[in-house]
């Protein structure tokens, strides 16, 4: 199932006040949301969709009356304090990927995550959105590039491919790294990018796309596919260029106005993908991945017009994604519904579920 939501460019986007306003949210809704979640973007799940206390004055009835319509209580988890007395919760909604990281290196964030697995071991009814194995699988670039290169094989029908990758370690010299491009036939020009935050270093062949990447969306069964700026095409084979450094989450922005971004008007564009070979992506990797809430970057090849996917995200920023909001509700109830009806799940009587979100430092 999918929102009915046409390939466009990102500038004619709507604003996020102006999604949240056709969501029966105004702006100053908008922005206390993006305070409690302390998010960057117009949605990220590391803090409460529902304000805290003090900031309950400002919630305009739209919202209340959404959340209320759902039957589902949302509130904020603090991390750094126990999470038994700010439970129980029939779900927990989290991003807790940046945590997961850091814990390999800071004994805080280990604590935290410590703490958090500790509760959700000791309550197993409680669900997960989504399930910390999974999200893991995603954090190392080589785990989730063999989850893409996959789709080489299962999706073939579909025209629906991955561009080879290689791991390149930072001690190892010219020549291995030269012929391991060879051997895994990678083509220039290269894209280079880290492991995780840190560590080796991963490379995968650039396709040339005519400057256009599409983000797709995916809220359970519901997905939307949205057109944004990218890289511009480059000429195959080595060459004497210096190396290119940029920041792929801003060139690939709505607003986008880079360099990289530009392309010679006399380029025939690509087609757009196709939305049964995007539906049939998205099913694929519901399946593979064990998760409800991610984004597929995918660009299309000008050569072989075959759909390309890039790069999948955890929980994304959702920017153009039509009635984000309504979705995540209707698909929390509809876990919670499955779960009620496997004879696993109890609510002690009430009609209301809690739906905990994590909030990793206050």
């Amino acid at each position: 199932m999918t929102h009915d939501c046409p390939h466009k460019r990102a500038r004619g986007l709507d604003t996020p006040e102006q999604k949240w306003q056709r969501e029966g949210m105004n702006g100053s809704s908008v922005r206390a949301r993006v305070r409690s979640l302390g998010c960057r973007g117009p949605v990220r799940a590391q803090g409460g969709l529902l304000a805290q206390r003090q900031e309950a004055q400002e919630d305009e009835p739209g919202r209340v009356h959404t959340v209320l319509h759902h039957g589902v209580e949302v509130v904020k988890i603090d991390l750094t304090q126990p999470l038994g007395p700010q439970g129980p919760f029939d779900i927990i909604l989290h991003k807790l990927s940046d945590v997961i990281v850091e814990a390999k290196h800071d004994s805080q964030s280990q604590q935290l995550l410590d703490n958090f697995q500790s509760y959700v071991s000791a309550h197993p009814d409680t669900v997960l959105l989504d399930p910390l194995p999974a999200m893991a699988k995603l954090l190392d670039r080589f785990v989730s590039g063999r989850i893409m290169s996959q789709l080489n094989s299962s999706l073939r029908d579909w025209r629906i491919c991955s561009p080879p990758c290689l791991e390149v370690h930072s001690g190892s010299d010219l020549s291995s790294i030269q012929q391991a491009v060879i051997r895994q036939g990678l083509t220039f020009p290269l894209i280079c990018k880290t492991r995780v935050a840190h560590g080796s270093y991963s490379h995968e062949s650039f396709v040339n796309h005519g400057a256009v990447l599409y983000k797709v969306f995916v809220v359970g069964d519901k997905h939307c596919c949205v057109e944004r700026p990218s890289i511009k095409n480059f000429p195959s084979g080595p060459c004497d260029r210096k190396t290119i450094f940029f920041n792929s989450q801003k060139v690939s922005k709505p607003e986008s106005n880079s360099n990289l971004t530009s392309v010679d008007e006399h380029m025939v564009d690509p087609p757009s993908p196709s939305s049964d070979a995007v539906a049939a992506l998205v099913k694929e990797l519901r399946a593979q991945l064990g998760m409800a809430l991610f984004g597929v970057d995918v660009i299309v090849n000008i050569g072989t017009h075959a759909l390309t996917v890039i790069d999948i995200n955890i929980f994304p920023g959702y920017e153009g994604m039509p009635q984000f909001f309504s979705s995540l509700l209707s698909h929390i109830q509809s876990v919670l519904d499955k779960h009620a009806a496997a004879g696993s799940h109890t609510t002690g009587g009430s009609s209301e579920e809690t739906v905990g979100v994590c909030h990793p430092r206050s």
